[in-house]
């Protein structure tokens, strides 16, 4: 079974298309990576090395920027980058976004 795909051509992730526990090993090309922590359905995993500062690309679009190296197979969210896109801004519960500086 697929565990992960990139959904645009250029994309520096893939998302998996399944749950992954700890121990278990993907391969991304020529790499292997036994992964160390579970990573949930659809989370991010980088398809290459990606550079701190550099763009983490999804849907062919940025959506945020590496705030550590990242290596390929690796767990891309929270810990190693930021949104690039709301700094200063929320979405409540009523699903609305609201200035908050």
């Amino acid at each position: 079974m697929l565990s992960a795909i990139r959904l645009f051509p250029t994309d520096n992730v893939m998302v998996l298309t399944r749950s992954l526990e700890a121990g278990e090993t993907i391969e991304l090309g020529d790499i292997r990576r036994t992964l160390q922590n579970p990573i949930g359905l659809g989370h991010k995993i980088a398809a290459c090395a990606i550079s701190t500062g550099e763009k983490i690309l999804k849907y062919g679009a940025p959506i945020g920027s590496a705030t550590a190296p990242i290596e390929p197979g690796e767990h891309i969210h929270l810990h190693n980058m930021k949104s690039d896109y709301l700094p200063t801004f929320t979405l409540d519960e009523g699903r609305e976004f609201h200035h908050t500086a």
